[in-house]
């Protein structure tokens, strides 16, 4: 069973602003220093070896410094949380927390790094002048369709493995989710609809990921409505998704969309009406992922759903960014990975989906957040798909 966790809701600000007080981070010293000769070892004269040494081969840096295991974690504060634009420094308790989880989940050292800048081509060039600083890049809470050109950039530019997380984190757990439900339910993939509402960072990349897995249709809402290739009002990443998805050809809005659909996922922030929900295929599947607030509350949706799943920890089957981006981080780093492949997320679901059959169940589609064999096992395939991929 999953675990339920306390809520939100049930914590005070005391305990919460005590727990933030002085950031969440600290460094921690490796080598010891306890006497002279310690001193001259890690720092002057000692040091200076090493840097000549890495001054003449560059390579060594790899072995002699933290660099190539440290992620950077990367924001412009555009689009934190359900916070929306809340600007860098508000930006940063939440950047400190995800290099916590990192450290807790993937054993990886990582630096948050809050920029006062939205232009791409800004965010690209201090990135690409503080690469020898890190091993990875993981950029967080950035706004679409700005995340989309931004990652696209970096991949070429930088020579390391970068992944937005909001878009690819998501989207690898919510594959490993799908087929964790379409197991318990007997269910192919190849047999469903899946109606995606929110056609932003998150809204995209499982659209991708969820064709790439196998999953028979694809039907993806924006604000206006059902992305068709007919609307003039589609942006270039929505214009190209058109022409891949709703091979149905529905037109409409969201009522259109989840008549007769297998399952919807829930990624835009709107509310979505019982009744709408109880015209879904029979043996239906709801991820409602928006946080605080889901889509529609699981309670309501179970009355129509065989599966429901949230963002949520204290309701079962959470979606949670944590089963992927640790191990996806390691798994690149252990490898050496030059970047983060399509096969090497599709590994990392795979892997997720696995550590969850031992307990498979309606209420138990992935595994716990807390599960330690989850950055484990995903590293592991993760490392193995880049090998593969020829990245390594």
């Amino acid at each position: 069973m999953t675990a339920v966790n306390e809520s939100a809701a049930d914590l005070t600000d005391t305990e919460i602003f005590a727990a933030h007080e002085g950031g969440k981070l600290g460094t921690a010293v490796t080598a010891p220093l306890a006497d002279p000769k310690a001193l001259s070892i890690a720092y002057t004269p000692g040091v200076a070896r090493v840097s000549r040494a890495i001054a003449e081969d560059p390579a060594l840096a790899a072995r002699y410094t933290w660099a190539h295991r440290l992620v950077a974690v990367v924001s412009d504060g555009t689009a934190v949380l359900g916070l929306g634009d809340i600007g860098p420094s508000a930006s940063l308790p939440v950047m400190e927390g995800k290099s916590a989880l990192f450290k807790k989940f993937g054993g990886l050292d990582s630096i948050p790094l809050v920029l006062d800048t939205t232009d791409v081509d800004e965010i690209v060039e201090t990135l690409v002048r503080l690469r020898p600083s890190f091993g990875a890049v993981n950029l967080e809470d950035i706004s679409a369709p700005r995340c989309f050109e931004l990652e696209a950039k970096l991949i070429e530019a930088l020579d390391c493995p970068v992944m937005h997380d909001d878009q690819h984190g998501t989207a690898i757990v919510v594959l490993a989710a799908l087929r964790g439900a379409t197991t318990v339910l007997d269910r192919s993939p190849a047999d469903l609809r899946v109606v995606v509402a929110g056609a932003g960072a998150s809204g995209v990349a499982c659209a991708n990921i969820l064709m790439a897995g196998g999953v028979g249709e694809v039907t993806v809402l924006d604000s206006r409505g059902i992305v068709h290739a007919d609307r003039d009002d589609l942006n270039p990443i929505k214009r190209e998704l058109a022409g891949r998805t709703n091979a149905s050809g529905l037109r409409g809005g969201v009522a259109e969309a989840l008549r007769g659909a297998d399952g919807f996922l829930g990624l835009s922030g709107s509310t979505v009406p019982e009744e709408l929900i109880a015209t879904m295929a029979p043996k239906g599947i709801v991820f409602a992922l928006s946080n605080p607030d889901p889509e529609i509350h699981p309670v309501v949706a179970a009355r129509h759903a065989a599966v429901v799943a949230t963002g949520r920890s204290d309701f079962p089957n959470q979606i949670n960014n944590v089963l992927a981006f640790p191990g996806v981080f390691r798994g690149a780093l252990d490898a050496g990975a030059r970047r983060i492949t399509e096969n090497m997320k599709l590994a990392a679901a795979d892997a997720i989906f696995q550590v969850a059959t031992d307990d498979l169940a309606v209420d138990r589609i992935v595994p716990s957040a807390l599960d330690p064999r989850v950055s484990v096992e995903v590293a592991r395939a993760v490392a193995a798909a880049a090998a593969a991929d020829g990245v390594a």
